[in-house]
């Protein structure tokens, strides 16, 4: 997870984890108000959609 209005926050880190081989996002990306799911976790999607 990351939290974009963090002080801290890593730009590095955040994009190895969202951006792909292609230089777009992750498939599936899944915007759900103000938040996004990028790629797919069992346990993510369990959270907010179980």
């Amino acid at each position: 997870m990351f939290d974009l209005k963090q002080r801290d926050f890593d730009r590095d880190e955040f994009e190895k984890h969202v951006i792909g081989p292609t230089g777009n996002l992750r498939a599936p990306a899944l915007r759900l108000g103000q938040t996004w799911l990028i790629g797919f976790g069992d346990e993510a999607y369990a959270d907010m959609f179980g």
